[in-house]
């Protein structure tokens, strides 16, 4: 609607699959379902709930009428009664049972960790896609000479494809990161007001068995191993924060390449991937932005201050509940992933569409080579009979003096000044000889292979980890 705030988020950048995950009809949907499974552990464990009105809550799932719960909300000033309300008018033979023995937290909490463990699934899939392109990136250029840079000035030489490795091993490592975070999801379950399930303990006639295998029910129910051991009203706050740190992860990781990649554009060594019809600038019609990087750089500052969210609520939570996580954790976390979202797409379609400007890169290096190799020329030329001591100043002052014409525009002449002086027993064109840059790049080659082969189970599949939109 043009009249009214959207999130960009929500209309420019994330995909459609986690749209509709953090939809408000996949979270309702969810509440239902929940609502429906605890009454069906209560109809085969013995509580008073028939076979018909599990069937009831079963057939009206998707049946919800929005409107009547926004009305029922106004009136009454909280959602998950107001759903409730909304059901029982959908579902009227099992109007009476719903929520039976539950708290608001029984659908919230755990229809939020049924989404967050979909969507980190999801986000799993996609981190792998930019990984794979990364891989076949690297494998690529692997051999390729390029200036390397450290303090963002110009140092021995590596390799294009090395470069691409580093960018991935960020992203394998956030993989790990997001494995940890699901590993770390358990159940809720439905724990009662204050976690001590003292609710379903009266209604099962003081039998903890059974309160123990109506959770373990609905955790299987939901595709869970278990529950949290132990909780109060909610699951503990501090699994957002191990989510948020995982997605601020892939964002750490996302920014590094993108800004990588920008400062390479600048000097014309990458390009990012420019559309026939693309336009760079308003006002300069030649200029080829580097865009898509800056998004990713500027929607990852985004996450990575929306981390910060998350310890914070979990430091501040008090005794078993406290309410003002709510509207925080409503806004933070649906946003994170679909900010993580945006940012892989954009870095899948870098990744997929990266261009390598070959004649650019081998002038950049060549351009620095007489530099980075004066400890070989030094070598050599005392292998000539030349003296370590004397050749040493001779490449200092002769270094100084070619830097000094470079920074006036003219080309570096450090090999003629150098074999002008006599000492090193050279002529100019038998020190340019030694001045390949495929000499000096080192394992460069030898590293990116053994890392590739090393990984490739992770990345191999980019299919792994893509979930289903299922609840």
């Amino acid at each position: 609607m043009v009249e009214q705030y959207e999130s960009p988020l929500s209309t420019r950048y994330a995909s459609a699959y986690l749209l509709r995950l953090f939809s408000q009809r996949t979270r309702i949907e969810t509440w239902r379902r929940l609502w429906t499974e605890l009454a069906r552990a209560e109809h085969e464990l013995g509580l008073p709930v028939t076979a018909e009105q599990v069937a009831a809550l079963d057939a009206h799932i998707a049946d919800i009428d929005f409107e009547l719960a926004a009305a029922r909300e106004r009136k009454v000033r909280h959602d998950v009664m107001a759903h409730i309300y909304a059901y029982g008018k959908a579902a009227p033979a099992a109007a009476g049972i719903i929520h039976l023995g539950a708290t608001s937290c029984y659908v919230t909490d755990n229809a939020d960790l049924i989404l967050y463990r979909n969507a980190l699934r999801y986000l799993r899939g996609e981190l792998l896609k930019v990984a794979a392109n990364l891989a076949a990136f690297a494998e690529r250029y692997k051999a390729l000479p390029t200036l390397g840079y450290t303090h963002y000035q110009p140092a021995q030489p590596t390799t294009v494809g090395k470069r691409a490795a580093l960018w991935m091993q960020d992203f394998l490592s956030d993989v790990e990161e997001l494995d940890f975070a699901l590993g770390s999801i358990r159940f809720l379950g439905c724990r009662g007001a204050t976690g001590t399930e003292a609710s379903l303990l009266d209604l099962f006639d003081g039998d903890g068995a059974k309160v123990d295998e109506l959770n373990h029910r609905l955790a299987v129910a939901f595709g869970f191993e278990q529950c949290f051991d132990v909780c109060g009203q909610t699951y503990p706050r501090k699994l957002d924060s191990r989510i948020l740190s995982a997605l601020s992860a892939v964002a750490q990781s996302c920014y590094r390449m993108a800004n990588d990649i920008r400062l390479l554009q600048h000097d014309r060594q990458l390009s990012e991937p420019f559309g026939d019809a693309q336009i760079g600038s308003s006002a300069m019609p030649y200029k080829r932005n580097p865009m898509r990087c800056e998004r990713i750089c500027s929607l990852s500052r985004y996450l990575m201050a929306d981390a910060a969210n998350a310890p914070m609520t979990a430091s501040t939570q008090w005794l078993e509940r406290t309410l003002d996580d709510s509207a925080n954790r409503r806004i933070s976390l649906p946003e994170a992933f679909l900010c993580a979202d945006a940012i892989l797409r954009l870095a899948q379609n870098v990744t997929a569409g990266l261009r390598v400007n070959e004649a650019v890169v081998d002038k950049s290096v060549r351009a620095y080579m007489p530099f980075l190799a004066t400890e070989n020329l030094l070598m050599e030329a005392v292998k000539r009979g030349g003296d370590r001591q004397t050749l040493h100043e001779l490449i200092r002052r002769c270094s100084m003096e070619a830097a000094q014409k470079m920074e006036n525009g003219e080309p570096c002449d450090l090999t003629a000044r150098l074999a002008a002086t006599g000492e090193f027993g050279m002529t100019e064109a038998e020190m340019d000889a030694l001045l390949a840059p495929e000499n000096y790049i080192g394992r460069c080659e030898a590293q990116v292979d053994t890392f590739l082969a090393r990984r490739r189970g992770v990345y191999g599949d980019t299919a792994a980890g893509t979930a289903e939109l299922s609840v």
